[in-house]
């Protein structure tokens, strides 16, 4: 069901607030670009920042807009039980189909209590729903282990897939081994999708995915050709869109009068200021995500000028989708310098 480029839109802003139209012309762009659906109110789009009531009216205007044309998604998770049981009812309500939960955060459960405490109490609820189980321990600094997902898959008929994103690929064959050849695994890191789809001992079937914003078609095209078996074309694309893979986080040493300081500009921040340079709708983040640094932006620049350059193929459809000039946007600082901090 789940198979192929699932898009974590991003929710733009205008002046901090929604912008709605701005979601419409990003969605409009994904079904345009071939996506096979997105997720609606993800990490991506700012769903620790944004209200519950926000959080429904994106999810029913996303519905709304493209569920006759690709899957939504519906982002519901949180660290408590009764707001995600909440969210996804109220998804349920505005006709979601599918529901992506993330493990419950900072408040650091076990495998079984996130099993027995969260998922199953939600799931068994909703059986016209199909779920997504979303494994990050790195964001949420908790797991549900594959034998606890195992449990979960075996004991509810509507938890088939997971978006694993635990960077480690022992996790990820372990869970197909428990979970069985159907059951399908979405990868959740952009940069590893290629070699969790290759991989015969994981056998992932897709991504959801942050690079997507950008460019979908050329994500779908990647994942849809290996679903197809031509690898050599696959690979060709994987290396095209390497550089952009590296921007979901961006890492840079900056100077002080104090010494060097580490800076992790993490996503939806660089995916943010990547989409507002090239001219889509993105607006900034909410507080307390900001701006990046001139250094962070630099990186950027650097990592789209060089699929600019080597592969102008990959985001030619911007260009004509929202009718800007590319070249003029990446070499022209007027574009950038108010999307990053004038000094650390």
């Amino acid at each position: 069901m789940f198979s192929g480029c699932y898009t974590a839109i991003l929710t733009p802003m205008k002046d901090s607030t929604v912008d709605y139209e701005g979601l419409s012309k990003l969605l409009d762009f994904q079904i345009h670009s071939g996506a096979s659906g997105i997720v609606a109110v993800g990490t991506t789009g700012e769903s620790p920042t944004l209200s519950w009531t926000e959080h429904v009216t994106i999810i029913q205007r996303s519905i709304d807009h493209s569920s006759e044309r690709f899957l939504v998604i519906a982002g519901t998770g949180s660290n408590n039980t009764a707001e995600a049981f909440e969210a996804t009812k109220k998804s349920s309500d505005l006709g979601a189909k599918a529901a992506l939960l993330i493990d419950p955060y900072y408040n650091g459960p076990s495998s079984v209590e996130i099993r027995r405490e969260y998922y199953e109490p939600i799931v068994k609820r909703f059986p016209e729903m199909q779920f997504i189980p979303y494994v990050i321990p790195g964001r949420t600094g908790t797991q549900l282990m594959p034998q606890d997902l195992a449990i979960l898959h075996t004991a509810c008929g509507n938890v088939n897939a997971v978006k694993e994103a635990t960077g480690d690929f022992e996790n990820a064959k372990l869970t197909r081994r428990l979970c069985g050849d159907h059951f399908e695994i979405l990868s959740g890191d952009d940069d590893r999708t290629y070699e969790m789809m290759t991989t015969a001992e994981i056998g992932a079937c897709g991504v959801i995915s942050v690079v997507s914003n950008i460019v979908p078609n050329a994500v779908q095209e990647m994942c849809k050709s290996i679903m197809e078996g031509q690898f050599d074309k696959a690979g060709r694309l994987a290396d095209a869109l390497r550089p952009l893979f590296q921007t979901v986080t961006v890492k840079t040493d900056e100077s002080t009068s104090y010494g060097s300081v580490p800076c992790k500009a993490r996503n939806p921040l660089p995916c943010k200021t990547l989409m507002s340079i090239l001219g889509m709708p993105s607006g900034r983040c909410r507080a307390p995500l900001g701006k990046m640094t001139r250094k962070g932006v630099q990186f950027l620049l650097d990592k789209a000028r060089t699929v600019q350059k080597n592969s102008p193929e990959i985001l030619r459809p911007i260009e004509k989708f929202f009718d800007v000039d590319l070249q003029e946007r990446l070499h022209n600082d007027r574009y950038w310098r108010d999307l990053c901090y004038d000094s650390y």
